[in-house]
């Protein structure tokens, strides 16, 4: 039995020894982590799989390294979180590329306007999360399409996406809007003035998408986020409960 078979049943199956470290070997944020990490992060990604449901759009072919991949890469955010911190959704929608989204959106005169979006994934509130596979293949140097829309996820948790996920004892409202919308308002300024920035200038764009950028940049390059933004990265850690800087160190990818 395949894990294509096992997403259906409510108890979780284990992922094999030989497609974990392949997944894990291909992507460095991972392959960082200490074995007790590694092997915590393995038993998040059989729940994580066992909860969720799978299904392929635009041709693609599932596969148990599509969906290992995705479950593991989706699952580090929550390492120290747990699993009930995606519990309001099901559903994950895999496309083979980019895809399109059809927007209708209605102006402050009442006009409404229609138009196609490309997208490399999306989170949509109360509903399924949408990822490109290609994209997701691209992870790694700050862009993990995969950590990104799981953000939106988190964000969505508590409400309104609007860069302020549901935050555990310990962290402030208030500090935690202070910090992130103080580095926000400074990066749109860098982005504004033209400033070729390691984090992608996209964050720029409202702070909901500056929490899924820079949460992207925290695991995958920690080091431009501590040196760009100590405070909120002291922040971030606060909230994951996760130190990849440490975790890093001075490795290459950080």
């Amino acid at each position: 039995m395949g894990l294509l078979d096992w997403l259906r049943r409510p108890r979780p199956r284990p992922i094999s020894d030989d497609l974990w470290r392949s997944t894990v070997a291909g992507l460095p944020f991972l392959a960082a982590l200490a074995v007790d990490e590694q092997k915590k992060l393995k038993t998040l990604a059989e729940g994580f799989l066992a909860e969720k449901e799978f299904s392929a759009a635009g041709g693609l072919e599932l596969s148990d390294a599509i969906c290992v991949s995705i479950a593991a890469q989706g699952c580090l955010p929550i390492l120290e979180l747990g699993l009930s911190a995606y519990r309001d959704w099901v559903g994950i929608v895999v496309y083979p590329d980019e895809f399109v989204v059809s927007r209708r959106i209605e102006d402050e005169d009442g006009i409404v306007h229609e138009f196609d979006d490309v997208l490399s994934g999306e989170a949509w509130e109360g509903g399924p999360l949408l990822v490109s596979w290609r994209d997701v293949q691209m992870a790694g140097d700050g862009y993990n399409v995969v950590i990104h829309e799981f953000a939106h996820k988190l964000d969505m948790l508590n409400g309104a996406v609007d860069g302020v996920p549901a935050l555990h004892s310990g962290l402030a409202v208030d500090t935690w809007e202070s910090t992130l919308f103080a580095a926000w308002e400074d990066f749109c300024a860098r982005v504004e003035r033209g400033e070729d920035t390691r984090i992608d200038p996209y964050a720029a764009e409202a702070p909901e998408e500056f929490f899924a950028v820079v949460s992207e940049a925290f695991f995958e390059m920690p080091a431009v986020v501590a040196k760009e933004y100590p405070k909120l990265y002291r922040l971030f850690r606060d909230y994951y409960r996760q130190d990849p800087l440490q975790r890093l160190g001075s490795a290459p990818w950080g």
